[in-house]
C-alpha cells in the first residue's frame, strides 16, 4: 500500500497534479477537480476512517483561477490533513456525493451561493435558496451587487416528495414553532403514529455571515465569527484564530493555552449539561429538565461573574485571550467548579435510573455506525456510536494532551447513548476544569514561570500582517459542544478576509437527524431531535 506522499507523488509527472507543500502534519496537494474523484477514492478505500473537515468553493476569478474546490481531509490514524486543491472550474463540477455523501449538503450550497452546476449529484434541490430566488441569484460571487436583488424574492412552495397510498399521511411541522427556537420545517410522512419518512428544510434565517466577512480586517472579523450562534461562542472564536495565527506563524505561551482551554471547557459544560435538561423536556420529566436549567444558569452566571459574559463573548482574542480574572476571582471559580460538580453527581442518578425515561431513550432514533460514517457526523451525535472522534485527543492542540482527554464512546447510537456520552464528556470538563484551575493557582503561589502570562499581549492587526500570508488557505478546528468546528480562511494581499468558511458541527450533523425518525413515533421526535441538540443559527450561517 503506498502511503499517501507516495500516491501524489506517483503522479506528480502528470501535470495536472502538483504537491504545493508537505509537512508532519499537513498537506497541500494541486489537482485537476476531473481527477478529484479518484484521489478521495482512494483516501476512503485505503484509510477508511478519514473523514472531512470542510468543503470550500472559492471564486478566484479575479486571481485567474476560475472558480476554486478545496477539500479538506483529517485522518486520525496519522493526525495529518490533507487539502486537495483544484483550480480552473468555469461552470460545473463532478459530484463526490455518490463517493462521500458528506459532501452532500455543500455541494448542493455551492449550486445555489455560486452558480455552479454538481454534475451528477444524487439531489439537486436547492438547499440554502428557496424556491422563489431567481435563477441568477448568486450571493457569494465575488461580482453580485449586495442587496439590490433581494425585493426579487418571490415567495413559493417548498419542493418536497409527495406522499402516495392508502393511509399515508403528511404532517407538517413549523416552520415557526413554539418558545424561542428558530425557523425549521419538518414535514413527517406517517402511517397512523409510526414514521415513515421524515423531510428537514432548514435555512430560513440565512444571515449570509460569509459574505459579511469578505474584506473585513481580520480583527474585524473576529466579533463577527463570535457571534455565529450562541451555543459555540468560544469554540468559533478559537476556530477563526487558529486560522489566523496559523497564517501568521504564530506560537503562543503555556498562559494563553492553559486559559483558552479553560473558556472551552467552561462551554461545553454549561452546555452539557443545558443539553441534558433539554433531553428530559422532550418527555415531559420536569424534574431532569429543572436540574438541567438550574445547572447551566448556575454556569452562565459563574461565566458573567468571572468574565464579564454569561456565553463568555470576547474572551478569545488574536494571540491570545483578553484578560485573565484575579486570584480571588480564580479561587471562586475553582470553588463553585467544585461544588457544581458535586451537585451534578447527586442529581444526575435521579435521571439514569428512571426506569420511565429510559423506557423513552433506550432504542429510540438509532444512528446507525455506518451512516454516521458516511455523513461525516461528529461530536457526541457520532462518538454515541462507536467513532472515537474526539479532536481534543485526535489532535494535540491547547493543553488537552496534558489533560489525557480520550474519546467517550457508547455504542447503540440512540438517545440514550447520545445522553450517556454527555454525561460522562460532562464529568471529564469537571476534572480537567479542577486540574487546570489547580495548576494557574499553585504556579501562582510559587511564583514560577511555568504560566508566565503578559496582561499586555494582545496581537494588533499591524503586528501580525508581518508574517501574514496572503492568498494561501490556512483552516482552524476546534471541538465545540456539539462537535468539530472548522474554519477555513483565505486572506488577500492586503490582509482582508478574502473568504472565510464556517462549518459548523451543526452543520455537518442536520443531515443525519431524518435517518433516525422512521420506525419511532411521532411523539418521540422531540426527544430524538433534542438528543442531537443542534443549532439553526450556526447552520444557517
Amino acid at each position: 500500500m503506498l502511503s499517501l506522499r507516495e500516491y501524489f507523488e506517483s503522479y506528480q509527472s502528470d501535470s495536472r497534479i502538483e504537491i504545493v507543500e508537505w509537512n508532519l502534519s499537513e498537506g497541500i496537494v494541486s489537482i485537476h477537480y476531473r481527477d478529484l474523484a479518484n484521489s478521495l477514492s482512494y483516501c476512503l478505500e485505503t484509510w477508511p476512517r478519514s473523514a472531512w473537515m470542510t468543503h470550500v468553493i472559492n471564486d478566484e476569478r479575479q486571481l485567474g483561477n476560475g472558480f476554486s474546490l478545496y477539500l479538506v481531509l483529517y485522518f486520525p490514524d496519522q493526525d495529518f490533513s490533507l487539502t486537495l486543491a483544484a483550480k480552473g472550474i468555469i461552470d460545473e463540477f463532478p459530484s463526490l456525493t455518490p463517493i462521500y455523501p458528506a459532501l452532500n449538503w455543500s455541494e448542493r450550497e455551492a449550486q445555489d451561493l455560486f452558480g455552479l452546476k454538481a454534475v451528477g449529484h444524487p439531489d439537486p434541490r436547492p438547499l440554502v435558496l428557496h424556491p422563489g430566488w431567481p435563477g441568477d441569484f448568486h450571493p457569494l460571487r465575488k461580482d453580485f451587487k449586495g442587496q439590490s436583488r433581494a425585493s426579487d424574492f418571490r415567495l413559493a412552495p417548498l419542493e418536497l416528495p409527495e406522499s402516495h397510498g392508502d393511509g399515508v399521511f403528511e404532517i407538517p411541522v413549523g416552520p415557526i414553532h413554539a418558545g424561542i427556537i428558530e425557523p425549521g420545517h419538518f414535514r413527517f410522512y406517517t402511517i397512523g403514529e409510526p414514521v415513515l419518512h421524515l423531510e428537514a428544510q432548514l435555512f430560513f434565517t440565512h444571515k449570509g455571515i460569509e459574505k459579511l466577512l469578505e474584506g473585513k480586517s481580520i480583527e474585524e472579523g473576529l466579533p463577527i465569527v463570535e457571534r455565529i450562534c450562541g451555543v459555540c461562542t468560544v469554540s468559533h472564536a478559537l476556530a477563526y484564530c487558529e486560522a489566523v495565527e496559523k497564517l501568521a506563524q504564530l506560537e503562543l505561551g503555556r498562559g494563553v493555552l492553559l486559559w483558552r482551554t479553560i473558556l472551552a471547557e467552561l462551554e461545553r459544560l454549561y452546555n452539557h449539561v443545558g443539553d441534558i435538561g433539554n433531553m428530559c423536556a422532550g418527555v415531559g420529566f420536569a424534574l431532569g429538565n429543572a436540574n438541567g436549567s438550574q445547572c447551566k444558569e448556575r454556569l452562565q452566571r459563574l461565566n458573567q461573574e468571572v468574565f464579564g459574559h454569561r456565553f463568555l463573548r470576547g474572551t478569545v482574542v488574536l494571540g491570545g485571550v483578553k484578560t485573565i480574572p484575579e486570584p480571588q476571582k480564580v479561587q471562586t471559580l475553582l470553588h463553585q467548579v467544585v461544588e457544581l460538580s458535586r451537585d451534578f453527581e447527586a442529581w444526575i442518578p435521579l435521571l439514569l435510573e428512571h426506569d420511565g425515561y429510559r423506557q423513552r431513550a433506550v432504542n429510540t432514533g438509532v444512528l446507525k455506525r455506518e451512516y454516521a460514517q458516511d455523513l461525516g457526523v461528529t461530536g457526541p451525535t457520532a462518538r454515541a456510536t462507536g467513532i472515537p472522534n474526539d479532536w481534543r485527543e485526535l489532535h494535540a492542540h491547547l493543553l488537552y494532551p496534558e489533560l489525557g482527554v480520550k474519546s467517550i464512546v457508547e455504542q447503540r447510537g440512540d438517545v440514550w447513548s447520545r445522553l450517556m456520552v454527555r454525561v460522562n464528556e460532562t464529568r471529564e470538563s469537571f476534572r480537567c476544569l479542577t486540574t487546570l484551575l489547580r495548576k494557574w493557582i499553585d504556579s501562582e503561589g510559587s511564583r514560577t514561570t511555568e504560566y508566565e502570562f503578559d496582561l499586555d499581549h494582545k496581537v494588533s492587526q499591524r503586528t501580525l500582517n508581518v508574517k501574514l500570508r496572503t492568498w494561501y488557505p490556512a483552516w482552524g478546528c476546534v471541538e465545540s459542544p456539539r462537535g468539530t468546528d472548522v474554519i477555513w480562511l483565505m486572506l488577500d494581499d492586503e490582509g482582508k478576509i478574502y473568504r472565510c468558511r464556517i462549518r459548523s458541527a451543526s452543520y455537518a450533523n442536520w443531515p443525519a437527524v431524518p435517518l433516525t425518525v422512521p420506525g419511532n413515533i411521532v411523539p418521540d421526535f422531540p426527544l430524538i431531535n433534542k438528543s442531537f441538540e443542534l443549532c439553526y443559527s450556526c447552520c444557517d450561517r
